[in-house]
């Protein structure tokens, strides 16, 4: 099918804005649309219905500038961050990490275990204060995900088993620094399947009412997140449906509801800008080799994710199938296998759906700086994020010799 007008002047135009953003800022760089992501943003607002929070997960990017983002008090709240919107997750909070939350005024602490409670009650006595506190607790739902993000299994690291959630709930209550606010769960990412979610939350709900027959009301209820987006043939959930699954679920209830969204918002709006170096043939599949690596998009290694690559300018070349690979000196140094792409050396490439979990797992192995990233809002471009330099990652080294 030809490509409609509007279509091709689409195409066109970004291909300008990627090309010029690669003179500007050179490749590699990472590449947001403002637009898209204040797109998602709206329409998770609307899922919630009458709920009164919405949240995003910090580490799907912490780069994005999107509102009420989630966890790392020491992160956020220089950046400007609202510390009342902040619910401190993980399981592993130092002391630091506590007492930073704690001065800073939280608005929740998601315990994951029995001694980070005690730990907690322990600062909170130090610094003369309350902690607002629930429980993450694990409901032992298969989200059906890949197994290093499923997070909601009896054999996962995250959370309390919720069959011992009760007699937690009556621990924490009578200690006496801290207050017990409410209940957390997330049982993994990328979720394409509603059950599961659904499934979570009746589990949920069923606790938190049994827990009131004891006297011990909650104020707010966390589902977390995990809605899964298109990286290939995925059929992401109808946000619609979720909606109606939630709206039915909490008609006529008083607790506030709160979401944690993340890849969701952010991961169709951004890409990852990178330039083939060197085309290479081989006896058994042809290499582009680029100037992107894996410390620049870990997904493909660690998970085997696929991304799609296309070819920012349209190439009249025969098409070949090309193994996409890196500068780093490891086999696992790869973005994407057999894509067939009509491409010549210096051409840049796009790798797609890269906004979530593509910056925030960067690293510095093999001695590369973290790429520059830039926001691309309406016809303006935005650096939202320099390139590091050698400088930048020597900084804070000293010679011992």
């Amino acid at each position: 099918m030809p490509t409609s007008p509007n279509g091709l002047r689409r195409k066109i135009w970004v291909a300008f804005i990627l090309q010029a953003a690669a003179i500007s800022f050179a490749a590699v760089l990472g590449v947001y649309g403002a637009s898209a992501v204040l797109k998602h943003v709206l329409i998770q607002q609307a899922l919630q219905q009458e709920a009164a929070h919405y949240w995003q997960r910090l580490q799907a990017n912490p780069g994005a500038d999107v509102p009420d983002t989630y966890n790392m008090t020491g992160y956020l709240v220089p950046a400007g961050g609202d510390a009342t919107k902040i619910v401190f997750s993980g399981v592993g909070k130092t002391v630091d990490e506590m007492r930073a939350a704690l001065n800073a005024g939280i608005l929740c602490f998601n315990v994951e275990s029995v001694s980070e409670l005690h730990r907690l009650n322990r600062v909170a006595s130090e610094l003369g204060k309350v902690a607002p506190v629930s429980f993450r607790v694990n409901p032992d739902v298969d989200p059906k995900t890949h197994p290093y993000i499923s997070t909601g299994l009896k054999e996962n690291k995250f959370g309390v088993p919720i069959a011992d959630a009760p007699a937690l709930y009556r621990l924490a209550a009578s200690l006496p620094h801290l207050k017990v606010t409410g209940i957390d769960c997330h049982i993994g990412s990328q979720l394409i399947d509603l059950s599961p979610l659904a499934d979570a939350a009746d589990r949920v709900l069923a606790l938190v009412d049994a827990l009131a027959a004891e006297g011990i009301v909650l104020h707010h209820i966390d589902l977390g997140g995990g809605i899964g987006i298109r990286y290939r043939d995925e059929t992401p959930p109808d946000l619609a449906a979720y909606g109606r699954v939630l709206a039915a679920r909490f008609a006529g209830r008083r607790e506030k509801l709160l979401l944690e969204p993340g890849r969701s918002l952010v991961g169709n709006a951004g890409l990852l800008l990178t330039r083939v170096e060197y085309l290479k043939p081989g006896e058994d599949k042809n290499f582009a080799i680029v100037d992107a690596a894996m410390n620049d998009l870990m997904r493909p290694a660690l998970y085997e994710a696929y991304h799609e690559i296309v070819a920012v300018d349209e190439r009249n070349v025969p098409s070949q199938r090309y193994d996409i690979v890196g500068p780093i000196c490891e086999t696992g140094d790869f973005l994407g296998f057999a894509r067939d792409l009509a491409i010549e050396e210096g051409d840049l490439l796009a790798l797609l759906a890269a906004g979530a979990y593509g910056m925030s797992m960067a690293s510095n192995y093999n001695s590369r700086p973290r790429a520059a990233e830039i926001l691309i809002d309406r016809n303006e471009i935005h650096l939202v994020r320099e390139r590091e330099s050698q400088d930048h990652m020597m900084a804070g080294e000293r010679l011992v010799y």
